[in-house]
């Protein structure tokens, strides 16, 4: 297990709509599917999608959704070793709105994905891992495991996600290597202080359609993307991190890793589902066609 990644591991209902419903307003449901989802699960099945073993350290409840969402995970070959399942509990379900234009709102359900506290997580199974990355979850937990991987020596990224305004990930981003934000959240993370958090630290923006750059060290890279038509943007900000972090554990510069986090982004935003990502070679045959 070269990386291992931690936070919420979902069930997802997907309901594409016509449109987004406004306040007494109604919309017409146009398709409805459900697979595995949450941000954890998702980049560990999108970095075995691209030959990188991975595992996850996550929270399902006894129940059927948890037993399909985990199903599915085992047989992409992600490692469930790190994965509790809650007596007389529920896995918690996102109900995700897709617009026409290919836009997610989501509506969820506490569930059982924030049951995972640092003592239930294995301190070797931590420290054995090449990378450990981050996806939104309990701060005690993040905190725990970013310092874990850090004093083994690992790498560590962090993808906070929409919960970042709301909740203390200070010592958590204090200990990554790389931070993913998107617009949104850039702002959030560089308002508040210290700014000094990113003193020799590598942020990467994600910019959706406009692509993502990198502030590090080393100096401060660009990518404009990809121009594809929207389907459905559910896991595409996971499917990037995946990639990213793939490349760079590869040896890939920069570049190279901005180059093929979007295209693994815009791939999965070009056809429906979470769990849409690109394999190896259909990443390379999709860059391919594009440049």
């Amino acid at each position: 297990m070269r990386v291992l990644v931690a936070g919420h591991v979902n069930w997802d209902v997907t309901l594409r709509v016509d449109r987004l419903p406004e306040p007494d307003g109604e919309s017409r449901i146009t398709d409805q599917r459900s697979s595995g989802g949450g941000s954890a699960a998702n980049v560990a099945y999108d970095l075995t999608r691209l030959d990188v073993s991975a595992g996850v350290v996550g929270s399902v409840g006894d129940d059927e959704h948890g037993l399909l969402a985990t199903r599915e995970l085992d047989e992409a070959g992600v490692d469930l070793s790190g994965v509790e399942r809650v007596a007389d509990a529920e896995t918690t379900v996102k109900y995700v709105l897709v617009e026409a234009g290919g836009e997610v709102s989501m509506l969820a359900n506490d569930g059982a994905n924030e049951a995972i506290s640092p003592e239930d997580v294995e301190e070797a199974t931590v420290a054995s891992a090449e990378h450990v990355h981050l996806t939104s979850q309990r701060p005690d937990t993040a905190a725990y495991l970013a310092r874990v991987a850090s004093e083994a020596g690992a790498t560590v990224s962090v993808d906070p996600g929409r919960r970042l305004a709301h909740r203390d990930y200070d010592d958590v981003l204090s200990n990554a290597d790389v931070v993913f934000v998107n617009d949104k959240e850039a702002a959030v993370v560089l308002d508040a202080p210290p700014k000094e958090v990113f003193a020799g630290q590598v942020l990467v923006v994600k910019r959706g359609a406009a692509g993502a750059e990198v502030h590090a060290p080393e100096g401060h890279f660009e990518h404009p993307g990809f121009g594809i038509e929207p389907v459905d943007t559910t896991g595409a900000g996971d499917a990037f991190a995946a990639a990213f972090v793939a490349t760079r554990l590869d040896g890939g510069d920069y570049d190279a890793a901005l180059e093929r986090a979007n295209a693994a982004g815009a791939y999965t935003a070009s056809t429906e589902g979470a769990r849409q990502a690109p394999t190896s070679d259909a990443l390379d045959a999709f860059i391919d066609e594009r440049t």
